[in-house]
């Protein structure tokens, strides 16, 4: 099982997203998602955090919130519920599994066809009464093994 670097959209795929949902590219949406790019997987106080550190002016993290609620609405990130019940926020959209660290509250991407298409294949064949597969999400939950990996929040 590989991890593998985080693969975004680039920002001028972002400024022709906007476009087609006939949103404009603010400066606020460009900053967040410059933060975005830097971070993978963030919450609203991280991308608020991550915006004053490159030097753009102040946004709020409601502002910052509200920005990332859109466009996961609107299917450019999508929402993972961190076991702190924090809402964090992840850039890649595609298919991959999610190596989540419960101590650190950080999510790594991983990249696994193998594993994904035996899961899902497995599961095309099986039914649970009264549900119908929509999708599936695979999210390993792990801490680190040795110490120092821990980071004091």
């Amino acid at each position: 099982m590989a991890t593998s670097p985080v693969k975004t959209t680039s920002m001028d795929d972002f400024k022709v997203m906007l476009k087609k949902y006939s949103l404009k590219a603010t400066r606020q949406r460009v900053a967040v998602h410059q933060a975005m790019l830097n971070l993978g997987h963030a919450s609203a106080d991280m991308v608020s955090a991550e915006i004053g550190s490159m030097g753009w002016e102040k946004i709020t993290v409601a502002t910052v919130y509200n920005i990332l609620s859109q466009l996961a609405d609107l299917g450019i990130y999508a929402r993972r519920l961190s076991s702190n019940n924090k809402m964090y926020f992840d850039v890649n959209t595609y298919k991959h599994i999610h190596l989540y660290d419960k101590v650190n509250n950080t999510y790594k991407d991983v990249l696994d066809e193998d594993l994904l298409s035996l899961v899902q294949s497995k599961l095309s064949r099986r039914r649970f009464k009264g549900y119908k597969i929509e999708d599936v999400d695979i999210q390993i939950i792990c801490r680190p093994s040795k110490t120092k990996n821990v980071v004091n929040k």
